[in-house]
């Protein structure tokens, strides 16, 4: 966060209600935190410029943009430099196939979410993203059946409306 803001029980209500649904109306927004429509502009404003909202996305229908499979490749790099994970890093986020990156702590030490069109595609990515990459050591391939995003946000030590 930009800065240290201190969160309310309405800053909880209005980013719980934009978790579920960022197309929300200001109107309806203000509405559902019982608060003035003016207050809810200042309010969701000064969430975004403090760094608590960081964006606001679209959900979409894989197969209509022609990804016919998505996988979760588990990812061993062969040292855990600096330099090495960051340059996994950068190289990954620029791939048109990598649609979700972790850096996770254990055995692996990336979890990289891909879309391909097909099984064919999936297989050419691995090998070209992955298995002839030097600084990879070792990757497992899961193939992701399906998906659902949560609508839940956990927002620990501040006030729970529900």
């Amino acid at each position: 966060m930009k800065e240290n803001l201190a969160l309310d029980r309405i800053d909880c209500a209005l980013l719980r209600a934009l978790r579920k649904n960022a197309r929300i109306s200001n109107k309806d927004l203000a509405e559902r935190a019982g608060i003035a429509q003016s207050t809810c502009l200042e309010r969701v404003r000064r969430l975004r410029v403090g760094g608590v909202i960081t964006g606001y996305h679209a959900d979409m229908n894989p197969l209509a943009l022609g990804i016919g499979i998505q996988a979760m490749v588990a990812v061993r790099l062969t040292r855990h430099r600096r330099q090495t994970v960051e340059d996994f890093r950068a190289r990954m986020l620029k791939r048109k196939e990598v649609i979700g990156l972790y850096h996770v702590a254990g055995a692996n030490d990336f979890l990289v979410h891909v879309a391909a069109r097909d099984s064919e595609h999936l297989r050419h990515l691995a090998m070209e993203a992955f298995t002839e990459s030097p600084d990879v050591a070792h990757i497992e391939t899961g193939l992701i059946f399906d998906f659902a995003r949560s609508g839940n946000l956990p927002i620990y030590g501040l006030p729970d409306e529900e």
